[in-house]
C-alpha cells in the first residue's frame, strides 16, 4: 500500500508543478499581453474549467485514495509538541473566543486598507505577481468570483485533505505531510513568480494550522474563498470602479 500510495503522490505532485511551470511559460505571459476584454473572458473561463477538472478530478482521486488516514494524520499532526500545546489552550469556550478575535482582526486588517486607501492610491502592493489576474471590466467579475470560490473548495480539498492523509499514509508523520502540501501548494503558484510562491507557501501553512485547531475543512475552505476575493473583486471594485467599466479595458 505504501508503494502505491507513493506512486500516487508522485504521479499527482509532477502533474500539479508541471501543470504550474506550464503555465507560467505559456498561458499566463501571453494573457498579461491581452487587451481585449472578451479575449480575458475567455482565458478566464479556460482556467476556471481547467481548475475544477484537473484540481478537483485530483482530489476527488487523492481523497478516495487516502480515505481512511484523514483523521488519523489530523492526530499525529497534533501530537507534534508545539501543535499539541496550541490545541489544548485554544480548545472549549477559550478557543472559540480566540478564533472568532482572530478572524475579526484578519478580516480589518485585509479590508479596512483597501477602502482606506481608495482615494490615494490605485492599486496595492501586491504579494506575487498578480496584477494582470485583476478583473478589469464589470464583465470579468463574475470569473473572479467564480476562480475564487472554486480555489476555495477543490484546492482545500486537494491541499488539505487529499495530499496531506496520502503523504501520511508513506511517511507515517503528520506534521511533515502538512508542511510538504503546504510546499506543493506555494509551488501551484510559480506563475507568481518567488513572492507569489512564499506568500502561498505560507499561506497553506496558515490555512493547515487553522483546519488542525478548528477540525472543519470547511472554515478554511471558507477562510480561502474570502482571500481569493478580496484580492479579485474587493481590490477591483474598491480602487479600480470595475463596475462601472463594461466594454473592452487597455492594459
Amino acid at each position: 500500500m505504501p508503494l502505491a500510495l507513493l506512486a500516487l503522490f508522485l504521479v499527482v505532485a509532477t502533474l500539479l508543478v508541471v501543470r504550474a511551470a506550464n503555465r507560467d511559460k505559456r498561458d499566463y505571459r501571453r494573457f498579461k499581453r491581452l487587451t481585449s476584454t472578451r479575449a480575458r473572458q475567455l482565458v478566464f473561463a479556460k482556467w476556471l474549467r481547467e481548475s475544477f477538472l484537473i484540481n478537483g478530478g485530483l482530489a476527488a482521486a487523492v481523497l478516495l485514495a487516502s480515505w481512511g488516514f484523514i483523521a488519523r494524520a489530523s492526530r499525529s499532526a497534533l501530537e507534534w509538541a508545539p501543535l499539541h500545546w496550541l490545541h489544548e489552550r485554544l480548545s472549549g469556550p477559550v478557543g472559540l473566543g480566540v478564533g472568532i478575535a482572530a478572524a475579526v482582526i484578519v478580516a480589518a486588517l485585509l479590508v479596512v486598507p483597501v477602502f482606506a486607501l481608495r482615494r490615494q492610491v490605485t492599486e496595492l502592493p501586491a504579494v506575487g505577481d498578480i496584477t494582470a489576474l485583476l478583473p478589469r471590466t464589470r464583465g470579468e467579475l463574475k470569473y473572479g468570483a467564480g476562480l475564487s470560490i472554486n480555489a476555495g473548495v477543490v484546492e482545500e480539498l486537494l491541499f488539505r485533505l487529499g495530499i496531506p492523509a496520502l503523504l501520511f499514509g508513506i511517511t507515517g508523520n503528520g506534521a511533515l505531510a502538512f508542511v510538504v502540501a503546504s510546499i506543493l501548494f506555494g509551488l501551484l503558484h510559480v506563475y507568481q513568480k518567488f513572492w507569489g510562491v512564499l506568500g502561498a507557501t505560507i499561506l497553506g501553512l496558515v490555512f493547515s494550522l487553522v483546519y488542525l485547531l478548528t477540525g472543519s475543512i470547511w472554515v478554511v475552505i471558507v477562510a480561502h474563498a474570502l482571500v481569493d476575493l478580496r484580492s479579485l473583486i474587493l481590490l477591483p471594485l474598491v480602487l479600480h470602479g470595475v463596475w462601472r467599466k463594461s466594454g473592452d479595458a487597455s492594459a
